[in-house]
C-alpha cells in the first residue's frame, strides 16, 4: 500500500487544512494508495516545519509523499528508502534547506504563488493608503477632526498611481501578481529578477544585478520588497541603499524583515526622506513593543498576515492535487525548489 501523509494542520485555525480539501485529496487517491492525516498541529508560520514529532515520523516510514509545512531533517530520514516526493505549505523554503535536503534526491516542491493574490492585494492597500493620503485622513478621524489641509496643500504628497513607476524587487509569484495590479491602474513597471529577461506582461521591464536594483531605487514612486530569503537577498537594501531612495517614495516590504536594514529605515522614515513604508514582515517578530516604527505616522503596520485569505486552501489544494496527478504520471511537478538559489 503506497501511502500520502498529510501534515498540514496548524496552532493558528486559518493554517489548518479543512475537511474539505483532506475529502478531495482522499478522493483523488488510486487504489492501492492511502492518506494519513496528522491531527497535531504544526507551525506554518516563516518557513513552517516542526520537529520530530513521533506520530509524525511514525506515519512517514514507508510514506511515498509528505505535504506539510517544511521539511525538517528528521522527515527525509523517517522516510529514506520509500519517499519521493515531499511538498512544503509555505512559499519559503529557507529553513528545509539543510545538508539532508541538500543532499536528497527526493523531489521537493514549495507553494510559491499561492499567496500571491492576497499579497499583492495587500502591497496594494498600503501603496493607496500613502498616495491617496489615507494616513492623513485616519489621523483625523481619530481625533474627530474635519482635516483638510493635507490633501489641499500646494505641496501635497496625495497622488495617483497612474502615471507613477513602481520597481519590485523580487518579480516571481508574488511580485508578478503585484504587477498585474499596478498596470492595471497605469503604473510603469519595473522588476527586478535574477537574470533578468523579458516579461511575460507587456509593459514590464526586467532587470538584474546591483546596477538594475540601484537604477529601480533611483527611479521608483513605490518600491515594493518581495524577494525570496535566501542568503543573497538578506540585507540587500543597506543603509546607503535606503537613502538612495527617490524622495517621497514609498516602499512596502512583505519578503522577510532581514532583507533591509530596519534602523536606517527608521532614520530615513523620521527625517521624511520617503512618503511612508507599509511593513508586514519585520527583523524580529513579533515586532517588539519598544520599536519606534509603532509610533512613526508614516508606517503602517500589519503582523505578518499579508497571506491570510480564505482563498488560500482552494487554490493550496489545485495546486496538490495537480502535482500529485503528474507525480503519478511521471510528469514534471510544478513548483520545484531550486536547492541552489533557494527557492
Amino acid at each position: 500500500m503506497s501511502r500520502v501523509v498529510l501534515d498540514l494542520a496548524d496552532r493558528r485555525p486559518i493554517w489548518t487544512v479543512p475537511d474539505w480539501a483532506v475529502d478531495r485529496v482522499r478522493e483523488a487517491l488510486p487504489a492501492g494508495w492511502e492518506l494519513i492525516r496528522i491531527q497535531a498541529p504544526a507551525d506554518g508560520s516563516g518557513d513552517g516545519g516542526r520537529g520530530p514529532v513521533p506520530e509524525v515520523l511514525e506515519a512517514v516510514r514507508g510514506a511515498r509523499v509528505y505535504l506539510g509545512y517544511g521539511v525538517p531533517p528528521e522527515i527525509l530520514e523517517a522516510g529514506a528508502g520509500t519517499l519521493e516526493w515531499v511538498h512544503s505549505g509555505a512559499a519559503g523554503v529557507g529553513s528545509s534547506l539543510h545538508d539532508a535536503m541538500r543532499r536528497s534526491s527526493v523531489l521537493f516542491t514549495n507553494s510559491a504563488g499561492i499567496h500571491g493574490p492576497p499579497m499583492a492585494e495587500t502591497v496594494l492597500g498600503m501603496i493607496l493608503h500613502f498616495m491617496r493620503g489615507l494616513d492623513f485622513a485616519l489621523a483625523a478621524q481619530g481625533e474627530g477632526r474635519w482635516d483638510q489641509a493635507p490633501f489641499l496643500a500646494a505641496d501635497t504628497p496625495v497622488t495617483e498611481l497612474a502615471g507613477s513607476t513602481v520597481g519590485i524587487l523580487g518579480y516571481g509569484g508574488i511580485g508578478r501578481e503585484v504587477g498585474r495590479r499596478v498596470a492595471a491602474l497605469g503604473a510603469r513597471v519595473l522588476g527586478l529578477r535574477r537574470g533578468g529577461g523579458e516579461a511575460a506582461e507587456p509593459g514590464v521591464e526586467l532587470l538584474s544585478g546591483p546596477a538594475g536594483l540601484d537604477r529601480i531605487l533611483a527611479e521608483s514612486h513605490v518600491v515594493v520588497v518581495s524577494v525570496p530569503d535566501t542568503p543573497a537577498t538578506r540585507g540587500m537594501l543597506t543603509r546607503e541603499r535606503l537613502r538612495s531612495l527617490r524622495p517621497g517614495a514609498v516602499l512596502v516590504n512583505v519578503s522577510r524583515g532581514k532583507v533591509l536594514d530596519e534602523d536606517a529605515l527608521v532614520e530615513v522614515l523620521r527625517e521624511g526622506r520617503i512618503r511612508g513604508a507599509g511593513l508586514d514582515v519585520f527583523r524580529k517578530e513579533p515586532l517588539p513593543a519598544d520599536s519606534p516604527l509603532w509610533s512613526l505616522p508614516n508606517v503602517l503596520l500589519t503582523p505578518h498576515v499579508s497571506a491570510v485569505s480564505r482563498g488560500f486552501w482552494r487554490r493550496e489544494t489545485e495546486l496538490m492535487l495537480e502535482n500529485f496527478s503528474r507525480f503519478l504520471e511521471g510528469r514534471p511537478l510544478r513548483n520545484l525548489v531550486d536547492r541552489e538559489a533557494g527557492y
